[in-house]
């Protein structure tokens, strides 16, 4: 759980559980309407996340709760990337509603999944992104990296 001021001294409180039975409608409108104004966007997000699902390969799915709806959304998936040895991931999509955006929800979801990764004893993790954004969590582009 965390708290995240907006406008002013307004606390909200958001709860970060994993994914449960039943969420997948909710994390599949969450993700359409995250990515919904996102030019660089092909609207696939949401079918990723359940193709992943179905598939078996949704290692690790967070969501976070206000109010008993899922405003936030994070997942991860295996992956093999050419330098590493080890169990790899790939991060993504992650959705924050656009209504809870810039609260730092995003920031928690990669926080905690990293830290989760981490105990997973996980050898690497990768993403597509922005690299202004995701470099703040340790993410870097080294160019010459493959993954599958």
């Amino acid at each position: 759980m965390f708290s995240s001021k907006s406008s002013g001294t307004i606390i909200i409180v958001m709860i970060i559980r994993d994914e449960i039975t039943g969420d997948k409608a909710a994390i599949y409108n969450l993700t359409e309407a995250a990515f919904a104004p996102v030019k660089m966007s092909d609207g696939s997000e949401p079918q990723i996340v359940d193709d992943h699902r179905e598939s078996g390969d949704l290692t690790l799915s967070l969501v976070v709760l206000n109010d008993d709806q899922i405003v936030g959304h994070i997942a991860f998936s295996p992956v093999t990337i050419s330098c590493s040895k080890g169990k790899s991931f790939g991060l993504g999509p992650v959705s924050v509603h656009p209504e809870h955006q810039s609260a730092g929800i995003g920031r928690q979801l990669i926080e905690d999944g990293l830290g989760t990764l981490r105990s997973l004893y996980a050898a690497g993790c990768v993403l597509l992104g922005d690299p202004a954004y995701y470099g703040r969590f340790g993410f870097s582009s080294p160019g010459d990296l493959t993954f599958g």
